[in-house]
């Protein structure tokens, strides 16, 4: 039997990044994959669906040229060439986890990996066993029994980014991170797009404001959109699918060429020997101390499998937290209120901290400040004028209470409330560091000014 200091179950940017740093702390490390390096995220989830994402924008800009003062004769797009690019990124990040794990002299086991008690784990009726097993299996798209999924007519978002032909019409259910990036890459690529949310608000876990610009831009852009919506069949025995969806208003059918279910999670906790080992479980989640320890010692958990945000740099964060407490160091517990979120739509959405709403709810007197591109030098020369950057501190000792982007590249300007937060920034340390203009970033000043009734350019 092999023997290890630590194995971790599941190459995922989870899994990989807690070997890598279970590596450098000199731990003796394995890890277990049963289909690709790199888990959902680098084949399937957020690497291909960004070069996706960029194909759509190179396509909506060579649809514009002329607002650029440039001429393009008949721009076109081949939909198999723009997939085909996708898998090929995929692929390329793939094979960089493959190099990282050989330069970390990382053993790599492949096969389905089970839990065992005894701090062992079974891979294909061979077992190895280690002092410390990291359980980082990640999740799947969730079926709703409404919603059952076929891979053809009814789809997830695994068969979304590999569809041989794309489709004329299309009804994407869910309008969260995956269901507005899909919605907004296949319109732009000339599909017909309807997005059913059964929320009054789509990305309804964004603050209100930016709800709304999405909607507003979105709908300029010809996405449909049905709020307080929900789809209680399809029809899948025709050529193509009938959903019924129930709205306030009654019953509405919708004919399309392809559903995509985009309505959120399963976490990947089957037959992985939970139950074997007495891991305790509540609601699909492996519930885990601060430092990511189960109930059962010696058998930890990280990533989506946990109550955390379903993110990829929060499943990073927490594999390095909890090897570096393996390993005696000193670590502070992860601020789950200090996780920023990102959507890549277009426009890109960014956030972190508590909405509007949210401060109030929980009395906080707070000031609210909001910059709109539109005003912005940097975004009026590019022609991205759409959305805002929303603040909001508290009014008694300038806390940064929460930050709310929507715009283009908003995604790559969020990472300054983050820190600021962390490092306990206030309102008046914010306004008073100096951002260079004309960029897209000096918004976030801009808005921080407005709140503290400063503003120079609005």
């Amino acid at each position: 039997m092999s023997k290890y200091d630590i194995i971790v179950l599941g190459s995922g940017p989870g899994g990989y990044v807690t070997a890598i740093r279970a590596s450098q702390l000199g731990f003796k490390t394995a890890i277990v994959e049963k289909e690709s390096l790199g888990g959902v995220c680098l084949n399937w989830g957020c690497i291909p669906t960004k070069a996706l994402l960029k194909s759509a924008q190179v396509f909506e800009y060579l649809k514009h040229a002329e607002d650029y003062g440039l001429s393009v004769k008949e721009a076109d797009k081949d939909f198999t060439a723009v997939v085909k690019r996708s898998r090929g990124v995929a692929e390329g990040m793939s094979k960089g986890v493959q190099f990282l794990m050989k330069k970390n002299k990382i053993d790599v086991i492949e096969g389905f990996g089970k839990l065992k008690p005894g701090k062992k784990v079974e891979v294909d009726g061979k077992e190895y066993s280690a002092d410390h097993i990291i359980v980082a299996t990640g999740a799947r798209s969730r079926e709703l029994p409404s919603l059952p999924q076929d891979g053809k007519k009814v789809i997830g978002y695994r068969e979304a980014m590999t569809l041989k032909e794309q489709p004329k019409k299309m009804i994407v259910v869910g309008s969260g991170a995956i269901g507005v990036e899909f919605a907004y890459f296949y319109k732009a690529m000339g599909t017909e797009v309807t997005i059913v949310e059964f929320m009054p608000n789509v990305v309804p876990v964004e603050d209100e404001e930016v709800s709304k610009q999405l909607e507003r831009s979105f709908k300029k852009s010809g996405i449909k959109i049905m709020t307080s919506a929900e789809v209680t069949k399809v029809d899948t025995s025709g050529s193509g699918v009938k959903a019924t969806v129930k709205t306030k208003k009654g019953e509405e059918v919708l004919e399309a060429d392809v559903v995509l279910s985009a309505v959120g999670i399963k976490t990947n906790i089957e037959n992985i020997g939970l139950e074997d080992v007495g891991i305790v479980v509540d609601r699909d989640k492996i519930l885990v101390n601060d430092y990511y320890q189960t109930n059962i010692p010696g058998y930890y958990a990280i990533g989506d499998v946990t109550p955390g945000q379903a993110l990829a740099h929060v499943a990073s964060a927490e594999g390095i937290l909890c090897v570096e407490k393996i390993a005696g160091m000193h670590v502070e517990a992860l601020d789950y209120g200090n996780i920023p979120g990102c959507t890549y739509a277009s426009p890109e959405i960014a956030s972190v901290g508590l909405t509007e709403k949210q401060a109030k709810e929980q009395g906080y007197d707070i000031k609210v400040g909001k910059f709109p591109f539109s005003a912005s030098g940097k975004a009026s020369a590019a022609g991205t004028k759409d959305g805002f950057v929303k603040v909001i501190f508290d009014a008694k000792y300038g806390e940064w209470l929460g930050c709310h982007m929507i715009g283009a590249g908003v995604t790559d300007m969020i990472a300054e409330a983050v820190l600021g937060r962390k490092l306990e920034t206030t309102g008046h340390e914010v306004l008073k560091a100096v951002h260079p203009h004309p960029t897209m970033s000096e918004a976030v000043m801009e808005a921080v000014a407005d709140a503290y009734d400063e503003v120079i350019h609005l």
